[in-house]
């Protein structure tokens, strides 16, 4: 990838702070730039100011997904900052802590569908219109197992994650005549600020463990293994490839 403009929401920690990072270390040599973009615009700074002291291009920039008008600003933003954008990672997520789907309450099936499925709305409405006048552009979107596999005590959350999923290859369908690639991420559960929402404080190591134990490979996801995959989707070299769901999961899902 050559003079590339890549935004990845949800960057300030976790996926989307590894996939920053990798992705500067990797594509900006080649004049590409990325775009920190975080409800925490401080956490976005911070992974901004790593990039840069390691020699690369990056711009700290705040956004929240479930709102339009914060999406949209972004995208002018970029814009205005680099003149084009031609990466959207939507990262950007939210769980809960593991319980009987009828305990969760509206507050937080509201808010893990207006992250992690309405964000993907938002960047679809504003960036779209963008690549398509540009001849192309790549989207990858976060998913998840659970989306694939699901377990009991996150319902909601898988139900998100089964949205993703699908949407991706509907994207991916719709906007190949206008060569826009689209492909999703579904992680198994890794080591970050996510898990920890996730699990009962008085029960995490346990958890943890239990979760270890189901994973073929023996260990947990972390977020270099999905940096890692997604440098491969969002590049050049995975330039017929779209539609797919890769699994980042040691074999969890067979």
């Amino acid at each position: 990838m050559s003079n590339k403009v890549i935004v990845i929401t949800g960057a300030g920690s976790g996926f989307g702070a590894a996939m920053a990072k990798h992705i500067a270390a990797n594509f900006v040599p080649h004049g590409c730039a990325v775009v920190v973009a975080d409800l925490n615009l401080a956490a976005a700074h911070v992974v901004a100011a790593e990039i840069v002291a390691a020699g690369g291009q990056a711009l700290a920039a705040q956004v929240d997904v479930t709102n339009g008008a914060s999406v949209a600003a972004l995208v002018s933003n970029v814009l205005a900052a680099y003149g084009r954008l031609d990466v959207w990672v939507n990262n950007a997520g939210v769980i809960y802590k593991i319980s009987p789907l009828e305990q969760a309450d509206e507050a937080t099936f509201d808010r893990v569908f207006a992250v992690n499925v309405k964000g993907a709305y938002h960047a679809a409405v504003h960036v779209v219109p963008v690549m398509r006048q540009q001849g192309g552009g790549v989207f990858l979107n976060m998913a998840s197992t659970a989306g694939i596999r699901p377990r009991p005590g996150l319902a909601w959350y898988n139900a998100s994650k089964g949205a993703v999923i699908t949407l991706t290859k509907s994207m991916a369908v719709e906007l190949a005549p206008d060569r826009i690639r689209v492909n999703a991420l579904c992680p198994t559960v890794a080591d970050t600020p996510l898990m920890q929402q996730m699990l009962a404080a008085g029960d995490a190591a346990a958890a943890r463990q239990r979760f270890i134990d189901t994973v073929p490979l023996g260990r947990l996801c972390t977020p270099d293994d999905v940096a890692k995959a997604a440098l491969f989707l969002i590049s050049d070299q995975a330039e017929f490839i779209t539609g797919v769901c890769l699994e980042v999961d040691g074999g969890r899902c067979i």
